[in-house]
């Protein structure tokens, strides 16, 4: 038999080993995709979430700075509540502010009632938002979701002098000088906080 003969083809040994690199390759390559993978999604839901916080911070600092108050129209109310649970922040909003036509055909006064609260589910919050135009008559109105995978929400008002972490209309007589609204979301396992400023322009009607 030739040298080259014998040199045609693999020995056995020669072949584990390919088969060996070949799946460590392989295993290399799987781990690395499905790693951009995850790495895609968690900044596709960063960025919703971030896209929802603006959206929600520029909707109530919207709403604040249109807030209003009137001592002879109970409907015209300013209230922020502070309700601490278990150490997080957990403060609702509720005011009376101006608001564009809906272009719906029904009754509309261009002043609605606004609720902010926070809902738990399964250890889950949420930041919901209720409207309600101050001529309804109707009771039912529910309220949806405004920001979902929330860690808390904290509103505080300025009085003049000081920063307060609840206020109401029918005790302050007033609106408050400026609304501090800070929510904290998670990202990566750890809270992240965000704040926006907003000064209610008119103190009534």
């Amino acid at each position: 038999m030739s040298a080259i003969s014998r040199n045609s083809g693999f020995t056995l040994l020669e072949i584990l080993i390919a088969v060996v690199l070949l799946g460590i390759l392989t295993a290399a390559l799987y781990g690395s995709y499905f790693g951009v993978i995850q790495a895609r999604d968690r900044a596709s839901s960063g960025m919703e979430t971030r896209r929802e916080l603006g959206a929600t911070l520029d909707l109530i600092r919207r709403e604040v700075s249109s807030a209003l108050f009137n001592r002879t129209d109970k409907r015209l109310r300013f209230v922020v509540e502070d309700r601490d649970n278990f150490g997080v922040q957990v403060s609702s909003l509720e005011l009376t502010t101006l608001a564009p036509p809906s272009g719906q055909n029904r009754s509309e006064s261009g002043v609605v009632a606004v609720a902010y609260r926070i809902a738990e589910k399964n250890k889950n919050r949420s930041l919901t938002r209720q409207e309600k135009d101050i001529v309804s008559e109707d009771t039912t109105i529910p309220a949806y979701p405004q920001m979902e995978q929330i860690h808390s929400f904290l509103v505080e008002c300025y009085d003049g002098s000081k920063w307060v972490k609840s206020w109401d209309t029918a005790i302050n007589l007033r609106l408050p000088s400026s609304v501090r609204v800070t929510v904290q979301v998670m990202e990566e396992g750890k809270p992240v906080q965000f704040t926006v400023l907003s000064s209610p322009r008119m103190d009534r009607l």
